[in-house]
Protein backbone atom coordinates (compact mmCIF):
# COMPACT_ATOMS: atom_id res chain seq x y z
CA UNK A 1 0.00 0.00 0.00
CA UNK A 2 1.25 3.53 -1.07
CA UNK A 3 0.68 6.31 1.44
CA UNK A 4 1.38 10.01 1.68
CA UNK A 5 4.49 10.86 -0.43
CA UNK A 6 4.95 7.33 -1.69
CA UNK A 7 1.42 7.57 -3.14
CA UNK A 8 1.96 11.09 -4.66
CA UNK A 9 4.95 9.69 -6.51
CA UNK A 10 3.15 6.83 -7.64
CA UNK A 11 0.36 9.06 -9.13
CA UNK A 12 3.52 11.43 -10.71
CA UNK A 13 4.32 8.41 -12.64
CA UNK A 14 1.19 8.07 -13.24
CA UNK A 15 0.43 10.94 -15.27
CA UNK A 16 3.08 11.13 -17.66
CA UNK A 17 0.62 9.20 -19.39
CA UNK A 18 -0.62 10.99 -22.67
CA UNK A 19 -3.46 11.73 -25.24
CA UNK A 20 -2.99 13.21 -28.37
CA UNK A 21 -5.29 15.65 -30.46
CA UNK A 22 -5.60 12.83 -32.83
CA UNK A 23 -7.22 10.48 -29.71
CA UNK A 24 -9.61 13.36 -28.93
CA UNK A 25 -11.09 13.87 -31.91
CA UNK A 26 -13.43 11.02 -31.57
CA UNK A 27 -15.23 13.05 -29.24
CA UNK A 28 -17.94 15.22 -31.36
CA UNK A 29 -17.24 18.67 -29.06
CA UNK A 30 -13.86 18.54 -28.90
CA UNK A 31 -13.30 20.91 -31.96
CA UNK A 32 -15.42 23.35 -29.98
CA UNK A 33 -13.59 23.15 -27.16
CA UNK A 34 -10.44 23.46 -28.35
CA UNK A 35 -10.45 24.80 -31.45
CA UNK A 36 -6.88 25.36 -32.01
CA UNK A 37 -3.28 24.15 -29.98
CA UNK A 38 -3.31 25.34 -26.54
CA UNK A 39 -6.98 26.55 -26.50
CA UNK A 40 -9.43 25.73 -23.87
CA UNK A 41 -12.97 27.19 -24.56
CA UNK A 42 -14.59 27.22 -21.39
CA UNK A 43 -18.15 28.81 -22.55
CA UNK A 44 -18.29 25.93 -25.25
CA UNK A 45 -16.92 23.19 -22.60
CA UNK A 46 -19.89 24.41 -20.45
CA UNK A 47 -22.14 24.33 -23.42
CA UNK A 48 -21.22 20.58 -23.95
CA UNK A 49 -21.52 19.94 -20.43
CA UNK A 50 -25.42 20.78 -19.88
CA UNK A 51 -25.91 18.74 -23.60
CA UNK A 52 -24.29 16.01 -22.52
CA UNK A 53 -22.55 15.54 -19.08
CA UNK A 54 -21.56 11.87 -19.53
CA UNK A 55 -19.43 12.63 -22.64
CA UNK A 56 -18.21 15.93 -21.81
CA UNK A 57 -16.79 14.50 -18.43
CA UNK A 58 -15.23 11.60 -20.38
CA UNK A 59 -13.71 14.18 -22.63
CA UNK A 60 -12.90 15.80 -19.76
CA UNK A 61 -10.86 12.59 -17.87
CA UNK A 62 -8.52 12.74 -21.49
CA UNK A 63 -8.09 16.84 -21.63
CA UNK A 64 -6.45 16.97 -18.02
CA UNK A 65 -3.70 14.11 -19.77
CA UNK A 66 -3.62 15.52 -23.03
CA UNK A 67 -0.15 15.33 -25.33
CA UNK A 68 -0.73 19.59 -25.84
CA UNK A 69 1.04 21.16 -22.67
CA UNK A 70 -1.27 24.23 -22.63
CA UNK A 71 -4.45 22.21 -23.08
CA UNK A 72 -3.40 20.32 -20.43
CA UNK A 73 -2.95 22.89 -17.74
CA UNK A 74 -6.02 24.11 -18.88
CA UNK A 75 -7.67 21.20 -18.43
CA UNK A 76 -6.22 20.51 -14.98
CA UNK A 77 -7.12 24.28 -13.77
CA UNK A 78 -10.66 23.38 -14.60
CA UNK A 79 -11.31 19.94 -13.70
CA UNK A 80 -11.46 20.05 -10.05
CA UNK A 81 -13.62 22.77 -10.12
CA UNK A 82 -16.16 21.22 -12.53
CA UNK A 83 -16.38 17.85 -11.49
CA UNK A 84 -17.04 18.65 -7.71
CA UNK A 85 -19.90 20.97 -9.21
CA UNK A 86 -21.65 18.16 -11.20
CA UNK A 87 -21.57 16.69 -7.20
CA UNK A 88 -22.79 19.54 -5.88
CA UNK A 89 -25.36 20.86 -8.18
CA UNK A 90 -27.21 17.38 -8.22
CA UNK A 91 -26.57 15.87 -4.70
CA UNK A 92 -28.94 16.37 -1.83
CA UNK A 93 -28.05 17.51 1.33
CA UNK A 94 -25.05 15.96 2.51
CA UNK A 95 -24.99 14.03 6.13
CA UNK A 96 -22.09 13.12 7.35
CA UNK A 97 -20.56 15.90 8.82
CA UNK A 98 -20.91 16.54 12.64
CA UNK A 99 -23.64 18.24 14.12
CA UNK A 100 -23.87 21.05 15.75
CA UNK A 101 -25.13 20.60 19.60
CA UNK A 102 -25.60 23.02 22.17
CA UNK A 103 -25.07 22.51 26.03
CA UNK A 104 -24.67 23.82 28.86
CA UNK A 105 -21.33 25.63 29.85
CA UNK A 106 -20.54 23.07 32.60
CA UNK A 107 -20.71 20.32 30.52
CA UNK A 108 -18.10 21.44 28.59
CA UNK A 109 -17.60 22.63 24.70
CA UNK A 110 -17.42 26.94 23.52
CA UNK A 111 -18.60 29.67 24.74
CA UNK A 112 -21.95 30.41 22.87
CA UNK A 113 -22.05 34.33 23.05
CA UNK A 114 -25.04 34.93 21.25
CA UNK A 115 -27.28 32.22 23.70
CA UNK A 116 -25.02 33.47 26.51
CA UNK A 117 -25.50 37.09 26.00
CA UNK A 118 -28.72 37.66 28.28
CA UNK A 119 -27.35 35.61 30.90
CA UNK A 120 -23.89 37.63 30.94
CA UNK A 121 -25.88 40.66 30.91
CA UNK A 122 -27.61 40.15 33.61
CA UNK A 123 -25.37 38.85 35.79
CA UNK A 124 -23.20 41.79 34.70
CA UNK A 125 -26.03 43.90 35.74
CA UNK A 126 -25.80 42.24 39.61
CA UNK A 127 -22.17 42.68 39.78
CA UNK A 128 -21.23 38.99 39.97
CA UNK A 129 -20.06 35.99 37.46
CA UNK A 130 -22.77 34.09 35.71
CA UNK A 131 -23.00 30.50 36.68
CA UNK A 132 -21.71 27.64 33.98
CA UNK A 133 -24.93 25.99 34.01
CA UNK A 134 -26.96 29.16 33.19
CA UNK A 135 -24.48 29.56 30.01
CA UNK A 136 -24.48 27.76 26.42
CA UNK A 137 -21.37 26.13 24.86
CA UNK A 138 -21.77 24.23 21.70
CA UNK A 139 -19.65 21.40 19.80
CA UNK A 140 -19.74 19.46 17.18
CA UNK A 141 -20.94 15.54 17.68
CA UNK A 142 -19.23 12.83 16.08
CA UNK A 143 -19.69 12.48 12.95
CA UNK A 144 -21.90 9.62 11.87
CA UNK A 145 -20.49 8.41 8.25
CA UNK A 146 -17.48 7.67 7.44
CA UNK A 147 -16.54 6.42 4.15
CA UNK A 148 -13.61 4.51 2.21
CA UNK A 149 -13.89 4.25 -1.92
CA UNK A 150 -11.92 1.62 -3.50
CA UNK A 151 -11.28 2.48 -7.16
CA UNK A 152 -10.63 0.03 -9.07
CA UNK A 153 -8.08 1.06 -11.71
CA UNK A 154 -7.06 -2.75 -13.14
CA UNK A 155 -6.67 -2.92 -16.76
CA UNK A 156 -8.00 0.54 -19.30
CA UNK A 157 -8.53 3.53 -16.46
CA UNK A 158 -9.07 6.19 -19.58
CA UNK A 159 -12.17 8.24 -20.47
CA UNK A 160 -15.40 7.34 -18.92
CA UNK A 161 -13.59 5.01 -16.21
CA UNK A 162 -11.86 7.78 -15.10
CA UNK A 163 -14.52 10.44 -15.10
CA UNK A 164 -16.71 8.03 -13.18
CA UNK A 165 -14.19 7.21 -10.51
CA UNK A 166 -13.64 11.21 -10.05
CA UNK A 167 -17.24 12.02 -9.33
CA UNK A 168 -17.60 9.64 -7.10
CA UNK A 169 -14.39 10.81 -4.73
CA UNK A 170 -16.16 14.22 -5.01
CA UNK A 171 -19.45 12.70 -4.16
CA UNK A 172 -17.98 11.04 -1.42
CA UNK A 173 -16.46 13.86 0.13
CA UNK A 174 -19.29 16.05 -0.34
CA UNK A 175 -20.97 12.71 1.78
CA UNK A 176 -18.22 12.59 4.46
CA UNK A 177 -15.73 15.75 3.75
CA UNK A 178 -13.74 14.96 6.86
CA UNK A 179 -14.16 11.23 7.22
CA UNK A 180 -13.54 9.81 3.84
CA UNK A 181 -11.10 7.82 1.78
CA UNK A 182 -9.73 7.15 -1.66
CA UNK A 183 -8.21 4.31 -2.42
CA UNK A 184 -7.12 2.96 -6.10
CA UNK A 185 -6.25 -0.30 -6.17
CA UNK A 186 -5.22 -3.22 -8.87
CA UNK A 187 -2.87 -5.74 -7.31
CA UNK A 188 -1.25 -2.84 -5.13
CA UNK A 189 -3.30 0.01 -3.55
CA UNK A 190 -2.64 3.71 -3.99
CA UNK A 191 -4.11 6.06 -1.36
CA UNK A 192 -5.03 9.05 -2.34
CA UNK A 193 -6.68 11.50 0.50
CA UNK A 194 -6.81 9.35 3.84
CA UNK A 195 -9.16 8.36 6.65
CA UNK A 196 -9.65 11.90 8.53
CA UNK A 197 -7.37 14.00 6.42
CA UNK A 198 -10.56 16.14 5.37
CA UNK A 199 -8.94 16.56 1.84
CA UNK A 200 -9.91 19.05 -0.49
CA UNK A 201 -12.38 17.73 -2.90
CA UNK A 202 -10.92 19.71 -5.76
CA UNK A 203 -7.52 17.95 -5.18
CA UNK A 204 -8.49 14.76 -4.80
CA UNK A 205 -10.46 15.17 -8.40
CA UNK A 206 -7.24 16.34 -9.65
CA UNK A 207 -5.26 13.53 -8.58
CA UNK A 208 -7.56 11.25 -9.58
CA UNK A 209 -7.16 12.46 -12.81
CA UNK A 210 -3.93 11.72 -13.45
CA UNK A 211 -4.42 7.29 -12.75
CA UNK A 212 -3.87 5.59 -15.48
CA UNK A 213 -4.69 1.50 -15.36
CA UNK A 214 -2.63 -1.04 -14.02
CA UNK A 215 -2.26 -4.44 -13.22
CA UNK A 216 -4.88 -7.24 -12.00
CA UNK A 217 -8.06 -6.46 -9.73
CA UNK A 218 -7.23 -7.77 -5.86
CA UNK A 219 -10.23 -7.33 -4.43
CA UNK A 220 -9.10 -9.17 -0.94
CA UNK A 221 -6.25 -6.29 -0.70
CA UNK A 222 -8.10 -3.80 -1.43
CA UNK A 223 -10.60 -4.62 1.28
CA UNK A 224 -8.02 -5.44 3.46
CA UNK A 225 -6.88 -1.91 2.95
CA UNK A 226 -10.69 -0.45 3.20
CA UNK A 227 -10.77 -1.82 6.76
CA UNK A 228 -7.33 -0.53 7.98
CA UNK A 229 -8.67 3.17 7.02
CA UNK A 230 -11.56 2.70 8.52
CA UNK A 231 -10.34 1.95 11.71
CA UNK A 232 -9.00 5.27 11.95
CA UNK A 233 -12.75 6.34 12.26
CA UNK A 234 -14.97 6.68 14.90
CA UNK A 235 -18.02 7.26 13.32
CA UNK A 236 -21.16 5.05 14.25
CA UNK A 237 -21.89 3.67 10.30
CA UNK A 238 -18.54 2.63 8.13
CA UNK A 239 -19.21 1.87 4.62
CA UNK A 240 -16.58 0.93 1.90
CA UNK A 241 -17.58 1.88 -1.53
CA UNK A 242 -16.32 -0.65 -3.78
CA UNK A 243 -16.30 1.05 -7.55
CA UNK A 244 -15.90 -1.96 -9.58
CA UNK A 245 -17.80 -4.62 -11.64
CA UNK A 246 -16.67 -7.26 -9.36
CA UNK A 247 -14.52 -9.41 -10.64
CA UNK A 248 -11.47 -10.33 -8.76
CA UNK A 249 -8.37 -11.51 -11.12
CA UNK A 250 -5.76 -12.25 -8.56
CA UNK A 251 -5.23 -12.58 -4.74
CA UNK A 252 -7.34 -14.33 -1.58
CA UNK A 253 -10.67 -14.83 -1.64
CA UNK A 254 -12.73 -11.57 -1.55
CA UNK A 255 -15.50 -13.11 0.23
CA UNK A 256 -13.34 -14.16 3.29
CA UNK A 257 -11.46 -10.56 3.98
CA UNK A 258 -15.13 -8.55 3.09
CA UNK A 259 -15.96 -9.82 6.43
CA UNK A 260 -13.84 -7.44 8.16
CA UNK A 261 -15.88 -4.40 6.78
CA UNK A 262 -19.25 -3.29 8.42
CA UNK A 263 -20.60 -2.40 5.56
CA UNK A 264 -20.03 -3.16 1.57
CA UNK A 265 -21.70 -1.39 -1.31
CA UNK A 266 -20.54 -2.11 -4.91
CA UNK A 267 -21.54 0.20 -7.59
CA UNK A 268 -20.91 -1.04 -10.57
CA UNK A 269 -21.22 -0.31 -14.53
CA UNK A 270 -25.14 -0.96 -15.00
CA UNK A 271 -24.29 -2.62 -18.38
CA UNK A 272 -22.24 -5.26 -16.75
CA UNK A 273 -23.83 -6.19 -12.98
CA UNK A 274 -23.67 -10.00 -13.01
CA UNK A 275 -20.14 -9.92 -10.83
CA UNK A 276 -21.47 -7.37 -8.43
CA UNK A 277 -24.58 -9.05 -7.98
CA UNK A 278 -23.05 -12.28 -7.26
CA UNK A 279 -19.73 -10.45 -4.89
CA UNK A 280 -22.95 -8.58 -3.11
CA UNK A 281 -24.69 -11.90 -2.20
CA UNK A 282 -21.80 -13.98 -1.41
CA UNK A 283 -20.47 -10.99 1.56
CA UNK A 284 -23.95 -9.73 2.97
CA UNK A 285 -23.70 -6.35 1.00
CA UNK A 286 -25.31 -4.45 -1.92
CA UNK A 287 -24.86 -3.20 -5.15
CA UNK A 288 -25.96 -0.17 -7.63
CA UNK A 289 -26.05 -0.17 -11.06
CA UNK A 290 -23.91 3.42 -12.55
CA UNK A 291 -25.00 4.37 -15.79
CA UNK A 292 -22.30 6.67 -16.12
CA UNK A 293 -20.63 10.05 -14.59
CA UNK A 294 -23.30 12.37 -14.01
CA UNK A 295 -25.64 8.98 -12.53
CA UNK A 296 -22.85 8.61 -9.46
CA UNK A 297 -24.17 11.27 -7.06
CA UNK A 298 -27.52 9.74 -7.19
CA UNK A 299 -26.12 5.84 -6.98
CA UNK A 300 -24.41 7.15 -4.18
CA UNK A 301 -27.07 8.62 -2.75
CA UNK A 302 -29.43 4.93 -2.96
CA UNK A 303 -26.73 3.28 -1.77
CA UNK A 304 -26.45 5.28 1.75
CA UNK A 305 -30.24 4.54 1.75
CA UNK A 306 -29.51 1.18 2.69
Amino acid sequence: MLEGEEAEQALAEAGRQSTSRRQMEQHESFQEISPEVGVLDEEAFADALRDDPDETLTLLAELVGATDEKLRELARSLAGRVVVDVVRTGAPKRNGIGRLRHRRADHGGELDIDRSLETIAAARARGDAPSLEDLTARDWSKPDLALCLLIDRSGSMGGERLATAAVAAAASLWRAPIDTSVVAFSDDAIVIASQGSGRDAEDVVNQLFRLRGFGTTDLAFAFRTAAAQLSRSSASRRITLLLSDGRATAGDDPVEAAAMLDELVILAPADDLESAVELAGDVGGRYVGVTGPSAVPDALAEALLG
